[in-house]
């Protein structure tokens, strides 16, 4: 449990050092700094290790556009979101990223099944999205509902991302840690060849912006998934992805004490029925007795 709730922690904070980075940097200039920070760790770690890094060159492919669909584009979506609404909203918009994972996998993968309980969790779970953003809520000046989709749109690439993995990598019996140093150094060497066409502008010298940039890239991104696959191992992926109903728990919380976010009806009532409807969807709540199996577990980060 306190492992879980290191995680949760280390995840659910990074949406406020987010917020804090993209007070003075672009969102292209964060995404630089947290892949080159979060493989560079990961780098020194493999180092270290026994663990070597992928050889075939198809791995290396599929890894190129890993490092684009679950890096590049959804850090880059967070940060400009975050631009235009609180760090907590994010948080909670990202806890759709199973809805996202699970809609995905029932269209792309033939071994998974639609079925009424299915149905009902991802219908319920959206339905909780569309009370989260509140279209009828015209004033955008603290929660723009453009902020927001760009958000929900990081979190589909997570499920976009989880689902590619779980078809193309997954079965290769390649170390996570491999893996996950190898995605992050294409993603930041991505990053730095295109830095001088999309992060050109100057760079604040402000220690805190630029140390969050490095402890999210470091720590929220690097160690991070060193952790999550840590967890995997020790108590199985089922429990591990229980991370994924306390990060929001986390990033509302922070935003609230540090940064005094506005808190409404809609993001409560909202955000429990997004949670609900995902632990439906995933079998973690049943509504009728099933046999059929959930969609894997994934790893939720952001």
């Amino acid at each position: 449990m306190g492992r879980l709730s290191l995680l949760a922690l280390i995840w659910g904070s990074s949406f406020l050092l987010i917020k804090i980075a993209v007070e003075e940097l672009t969102p292209t200039q964060v995404v630089l700094g947290r892949l080159v920070a979060a493989s560079a760790v990961l780098l020194v770690i493999v180092a270290l290790s026994d663990i070597r890094l992928p050889r075939q060159r198809a791995v290396w492919g599929h890894l190129a556009v890993m490092s684009v669909v679950a890096n590049i584009i959804p850090f880059f979506l967070f940060a400009w979101g975050e631009q235009r609404v609180t760090s907590g909203m994010a948080g909670i918009l990202n806890g759709s990223t199973p809805l996202f994972t699970l809609a995905v996998a029932l269209a792309a993968l033939p071994e998974e099944r639609w079925s009424p309980q299915r149905t009902l969790g991802l219908v319920l779970g959206f339905v909780g999205v569309v009370v989260v953003v509140g279209p009828w809520n015209t004033d955008g000046r603290v929660n723009a509902v453009s902020g927001q989709l760009a958000c929900l749109a990081a979190a589909a690439c997570y499920g976009v991302a989880f689902v590619y993995t779980r078809r193309f990598l997954a079965h290769r019996g390649l170390a996570p840690l491999s893996l996950s140093a190898a995605q992050l150094s294409v993603g930041a060497a991505v990053m730095i060849l295109a830095a001088p066409f999309v992060a050109w502008s100057p760079v604040s010298t402000d220690p805190l912006v630029l140390g969050s940039v490095v402890v999210l890239g470091a720590v929220g991104t690097g160690l991070a998934y060193l952790l999550y696959f840590r967890l995997i191992t020790d108590v199985g992926a089922t429990s591990a992805s229980m991370v994924t109903y306390l990060i929001p728990i986390v990033a509302v919380f922070l935003g609230v004490l540090v940064q005094n976010d506005p808190l409404t009806w809609n993001i409560f009532v909202g955000a429990a029925v997004v949670f609900l409807g995902a632990a439906i969807a995933e079998g973690r709540l049943r509504v009728r007795p099933s046999v059929e199996a959930p969609v894997a577990p994934t790893r939720q980060e952001v």
